[in-house]
């Protein structure tokens, strides 16, 4: 509930019956005004001020003696942290932890600028992984949001640097961010640090297939190893969260199979050896459904459709086909999934997934041979079409579910 929804329904509220106006007024005492947006100012002035400070000094940074650079990063490093925890033990948190951020990215920007005044950072990684570790260390310390997003994109920029700069991937950085920050997360499982987590986590899967330049499926193995952990998270909606991430480049993966797949080369460059990766994928769906069974989703197994390896068989219009109906099932399945729980917003979901999928099978089937102004004209309609029958299906899902209540 927020304060907004009590201000618009809560006078109809009152009408009906179902409050007293003694009763908003107390709900609206909980909320005060504007409590949001003035806990964002200190953040925000936090940044601004820092941004402004750096800016000074790389401006004269050459110009300054060696003992003074090193003085002024050691100085606002020390003054922003310990204004944080000043502030953070007098009751003022969110102008505390803005000043603990801003040290967070003084301490990073204070290991660029020491290394490059050493000539170390071409060479030596160890640094921005004390970066990494730093900002882990401050995520356990305070258990604040803001510090976990953080640390989550320093672990990214960390490896994308080692992957890009010194060519090398860095195993002890992401084994930090998935052990690190992954059982943080598990003990205090989050929507959004799920989500969060699994795209950093995908992204330093996507680095290391770069880099060992094996075939791009591989990378669906670490991928639907961050889902299978979602199937084992209690927080059903934090469990989800997290399992967004590797559905939806599970998703366009199989889309670009679909729009790419007549063609045998592209087929080609996606098959990695058969019987070891068929096996890996085999233990990790594995680890998903006894999950799954576990924690009682065991319907949710159908978003292994979109897993299934068609790219084995050989390129043509049959697999396009092939591919496109797997997609029909899945979207079916999320619809279907989504109308058995009520659940608007995944029937909504569903819905997109389902429309797309016919826009892309009526693309590849027609595309070739009918008139392109009677092809936008058909296609037009089509999808204004199923779009509408599909509404008409959610309202009378949940027309008959609000009817069924008392």
């Amino acid at each position: 509930m927020s304060r907004k929804l009590l201000e618009t329904d809560g006078s109809d509220w009152v009408q009906r019956g179902i409050i007293t106006e003694q009763q908003r007024e107390q709900l609206l005492a909980l909320y005060p005004t504007d409590t949001a947006a003035v806990g964002l100012l200190p953040l925000l002035g936090s940044l601004l001020m820092g941004l402004s400070a750096l800016s000074v000094v790389a401006a004269n940074w050459q110009g300054l003696p060696e003992l003074v650079r090193l003085g002024l990063l050691l100085g606002a490093l020390c003054g922003a942290y310990a204004g944080g925890e000043y502030f953070r033990r007098r009751g003022n948190l969110n102008l505390g932890m803005g000043l603990i951020a801003l040290g967070l990215m003084l301490f990073g920007a204070s290991i660029v600028l020491t290394s490059q005044l050493y000539q170390l950072i071409g060479y030596d990684l160890t640094g921005l992984l004390a970066w990494a570790v730093a900002g882990m260390g401050l995520t356990w310390l305070y258990r604040r949001r803001l510090l976990f997003l953080m640390t989550a994109v320093i672990s990214g920029i960390v490896q994308g640097y080692n992957t890009g700069q010194l060519g090398a991937f860095s195993y002890l950085t992401a084994a930090g961010t998935a052990l690190g920050l992954g059982y943080y997360w598990w003990r205090r499982p989050d929507a959004l640090l799920g989500s969060v987590l699994a795209t950093g986590l995908l992204w330093q899967a996507a680095l290391l297939i770069n880099h060992l330049h094996v075939k791009i499926t591989w990378f669906f193995i670490p991928a639907m190893l961050v889902y299978a952990f979602g199937d084992w998270q209690p927080d059903r909606p934090a469990g989800r969260a997290l399992q967004g991430p590797p559905l939806v480049a599970a998703f366009l993966f199989t889309l670009g199979l679909a729009l790419f797949g007549e063609s045998d080369i592209y087929a080609g460059q996606l098959r990695a050896p058969l019987v070891p990766y068929l096996a890996a994928l085999a233990a990790v769906l594995a680890l998903s459904l006894w999950g799954k069974q576990r924690r009682g989703r065991i319907g949710s197994a159908t978003d292994w459709l979109l897993l299934l390896p068609g790219f084995y068989f050989t390129g043509g219009l049959p697999l396009a086909v092939a591919t496109l109906v797997v997609l029909y099932a899945y979207s079916g399945s999320v619809l279907w999934r989504a109308h058995q729980e009520q659940n608007q917003d995944r029937v909504t979901l569903g819905t997109v997934l389902f429309v797309l999928t016919t826009a892309v099978a009526y693309f590849k089937l027609t595309w070739g041979f009918m008139d392109k102004s009677v092809f936008f004209l058909l296609g037009g309609l089509l999808l204004f079409g199923l779009s509408w029958l599909l509404r008409r299906r959610a309202a009378r899902t949940f027309a008959g579910s609000t009817a069924s209540k008392p």
